[in-house]
């Protein structure tokens, strides 16, 4: 009596399993994978310890605070990703609105002529700052590091020889004024919730710049800038075209929060923004972004910027000394530093096997 052996049929555990794991080491090598963690975890950790972060409300001006510091951001981590830093980025911000505000007050001129005038002004010192890096070969931090002390003691000394003080005069009787106002610093309500438009606009450079790392071949040179410049020259990436650009991005982006700053306060204080670059850069590399170059998203810059405006605000709904907010600034970029590279290796490894 003949028997027929059949081969055991293979584990139907064993594929899905493997499914899973290629999907969960997919996830966690995405560079903004671990900002999103650290961003649930800080939004419910805030939910349970200060019930006044619960409001819509309060939600709504932690998107305000983190769109301020996240439009300059995501310029920041572009220029970042194409392995270079701008220490003026967070200078320039009032540098555009401070040359806005006196050149229109002493000249009597509309405001959109001092706009745009700063507009230009901006870009030029963001050519600057590229071309001196790319002719050069000095490093962008000396670079930018420069351009900021030349910045900050110009807004400074110009402000106080036209005006007599270190502030701007009020602009909001120059003509031009309401309707770029309208522009850069309109806000709506959606019931008894105040939505500034800067939030908008944020959503709107965020999802530019995330549509043109991952669908453009200007994305593709950024990485390959980044990631080793002589190999990009030598496949005909246009690496100096392209780092220019990265830093006219920056200067361009922070022309626009200037502006923002200018018509929602119509003042500014000639020694604003000291120290804001370091905010940028920390929410660029919380976000996922590799002090190294090569590596990171638009979309996880925006988590930074998030987790930026929860902790600061946060911090204030909670009752707790708003001095502990450095602190724990230093305690997430050491942390993110950590984490990306983990995931970079993991991206790596992936990529390999």
């Amino acid at each position: 009596m003949s028997q027929t052996l059949e081969a055991p049929a293979p584990a139907p555990s064993e594929p899905s399993n493997r499914v899973r794991m290629g999907l969960g080491q997919r996830l966690l090598s995405r560079p903004e994978i671990g900002a999103l963690v650290a961003a649930i975890i800080i939004f419910v950790f805030f939910l349970a310890l200060a019930p006044s972060f619960r409001s819509a409300e309060s939600f709504f001006t932690v998107l305000y605070q983190s769109s301020v510091i996240g439009i300059v951001a995501v310029g920041v981590g572009l220029l970042m990703i194409g392995g270079e830093f701008d220490l003026s980025a967070g200078v320039i911000v009032y540098t555009a609105g401070l040359a806005n505000s006196m050149f229109c007050w002493y000249f009597g001129v509309n405001m959109w002529v001092g706009a745009f005038l700063s507009l230009l002004f901006c870009l030029a010192i963001g050519f600057l700052n590229g071309y001196l890096v790319m002719r050069t070969g000095i490093p962008s931090f000396l670079i930018t590091l420069g351009t900021f002390f030349v910045l900050q003691g110009a807004n400074l000394g110009v402000t106080k020889l036209v005006t007599g003080t270190v502030s701007t005069p009020d602009v909001s009787q120059i003509a031009g004024f309401d309707s770029l106002a309208k522009v850069f610093s309109s806000n709506f309500k959606i019931g008894s919730v105040t939505v500034w438009g800067s939030v908008l606009w944020w959503v709107l450079f965020v999802g530019l710049a995330a549509w043109t790392l991952q669908r453009t071949r200007i994305g593709n040179w950024i990485f390959a800038v980044g990631g080793n410049a002589d190999s990009a020259r030598a496949v005909g990436v246009p690496v100096v075209r392209t780092k220019i650009g990265l830093f006219m991005t920056v200067s361009f982006l922070g022309w626009f929060i200037g502006m923002h700053q200018l018509y929602r306060f119509n003042t500014l204080q000639s020694g604003s923004g000291v120290g804001n670059e370091f905010l940028y850069i920390i929410a660029a590399v919380v976000g996922g972004t590799l002090l190294t170059g090569g590596f990171g998203n638009a979309i996880g810059v925006a988590i930074g910027a998030f987790i930026f405006g929860m902790t600061s605000l946060g911090i204030v709904y909670a009752g707790w000394d708003p001095n502990w907010f450095k602190a724990f600034l230093g305690v997430m970029l050491l942390l993110a530093v950590l984490v990306n590279l983990y995931v970079k290796r993991m991206a790596t490894a992936r990529k390999v096997g």
